[in-house]
């Protein structure tokens, strides 16, 4: 039985990060991944949306050219060819990730590894017909798509008339009609490119607004955004039913107002037509069949305990990434991992969530970071926040020919008089939060963030304008 000093069940973001920074910390490293190395991210998620998300964005340009001198008539959409630039794209990645694992020394083994329990050797784990040994875990084994208990699921499921996120990027089709189930950032980026592509589209979200925790005059404006595009929401409805077609004809979703929800159109239920629906209603933590329970590992709400190292309720087992629940995202699965392997060589090291932003990568894009007014509020925080039109930044008004409606809005503490959270929409608004995170993160007070020289013409000089009102 072979021994090593950290076994990794998991190879996405915290997964492969971790044992890369592991071994070449010293630690003898394995490495147990099912799938595909990079996780959900890299395979169905982060980078893959992206890849499908741009040339959504460059054909809405070549449409709307005209204002800015450009003549791009019959400009059109290959979908096939979109979904083999993203499988190149992800392939080219997936071989980087390989590639820095072996550099690093790390043993990677594509299997279902499952803990078996706590011995004399260390904590005990089988994969492939083998046993292996190591003084210590990390549990990163993300996360999954919710299935919700809706009548016709199931079935929807099994037939292809329903997709999860990871169907729905390899849909083969454009549907005529699609239906997403779910106002959050996957529904909201696929129904980005679909409407792009030429589906008409309905997202069907049981809150009164989109994006989730996004700030609310954010959410707002990327809602006008996209119905101007063609998207329509029910916003305050949930599905009670999928009822597949038979046949060339379709089939349809069961939609009533929610319980507490205030589309009053919806009051009684109706049936949307639809050829496809995407149920993008949350992930939960994977922690099934990987043998947690025969360690007797911590878990609340079907997600694994941590503290700010990562450390579990036993000795030497930690967990990153989407598995613990805290915050599902990808960069916050990297430090996440980070921060545990600190902790296993020693180094002074703890997680902060403070400062992790979070991004819709729609056209426009929407960020945010921090804390809102409301937050800060229930905090006891004494915020004041400042809004400033995007179009206080040069850059924004050369590459905006319709005016734009993008705005920045900053939450200050009054006591400190340090940036505590930023709220943007608008182009490069992925970028900006970068800026506005390290403010924050650096706890600055604003008369030392006013000295900080921002490159001319940038969109980002937003933020320098918005610190002096």
């Amino acid at each position: 039985m072979e021994h090593y000093d950290l076994i990794v069940l998991g190879g996405g973001p915290a997964g492969y990060l971790a044992s890369e920074r592991a071994s070449a910390g010293g630690l003898k490293t394995a490495l147990f991944e099912e799938r595909a190395l990079g996780g959900v991210c890299l395979n169905e998620g982060c980078i893959p949306t992206k890849a499908m998300l741009y040339p959504a964005k460059l054909l809405y340009g070549a449409l709307h050219g005209a204002a800015y001198g450009l003549s791009a008539a019959g400009a059109s959409l290959s979908h096939a060819g979109v979904l083999a630039r993203k499988a190149s794209v992800v392939k080219t990645l997936v071989s980087g990730v390989a590639a820095k694992l072996k550099a690093a020394g790390v043993t990677v083994r594509q299997d279902h590894a499952v803990i078996e329990g706590r011995g004399a050797s260390g904590y005990i784990v089988a994969a492939g017909g083998e046993r292996f040994a190591a003084d210590r875990l990390l549990i990163a084994t993300g996360s999954a798509p919710v299935t919700p208990p809706i009548p016709g699921v199931r079935e929807g499921l099994a037939s292809g008339f329903a997709l999860t996120s990871r169907e729905i990027l390899e849909l083969g089709e454009v549907p005529e009609r699609l239906v997403i189930v779910g106002g959050g950032v996957i529904g909201l980026e696929m129904a980005d490119y679909y409407n792009m592509a030429g589906s008409q589209v309905t997202v069907v979200e049981m809150l009164d607004k989109i994006a989730g925790p996004m700030e609310g005059e954010i959410s707002k404006i990327l809602l006008a955004n996209l119905q101007r595009r063609g998207i329509a929401f029910r916003l305050g409805s949930q599905v009670t039913g999928l009822a597949e077609g038979t046949g060339q004809g379709g089939g349809g979703v069961v939609v009533k107002a929610a319980a507490d929800g205030a589309d009053k159109a919806a009051t009684a239920a109706e049936t949307l037509p639809a050829d496809k629906v995407l149920l993008s209603i949350g992930r939960r933590p994977r922690t099934a069949d990987i043998g947690l329970e025969s360690i007797g590992l911590y878990l609340e709400r079907g997600a694994i305990v941590t503290d700010r190292n990562l450390r579990t309720n036993l000795p030497g087992v930690y967990a990153a990434g989407d598995v613990n629940g805290k915050l599902m995202l990808a960069h916050t699965a990297y430090r996440e991992a980070e921060t545990a392997v600190n902790h296993m060589l020693g180094k002074t090291d703890a997680m902060r969530y403070d400062a992790i932003s979070s991004v819709v990568y729609t056209n426009p894009e929407a960020a945010s970071v921090g804390e809102t007014q409301e937050s800060a509020a229930e905090k006891g925080l004494q915020a004041r926040t400042v809004k400033l039109s995007m179009r206080y930044a040069g850059r924004y008004v050369a590459e905006h020919a319709e005016g734009g409606d993008g705005i920045a809005k900053l939450v200050f503490d009054a006591r400190s008089r340090r940036l505590i959270g930023a709220h943007l929409i608008g182009s490069y608004a992925s970028e900006i939060v970068v800026a506005a995170a390290m403010m924050i993160e650096s706890r600055w007070p604003v008369e030392a963030l006013q000295k900080l020289v921002f490159p001319h013409p940038t969109v980002g000089e937003i933020l320098r304008e918005a610190l002096f009102l």
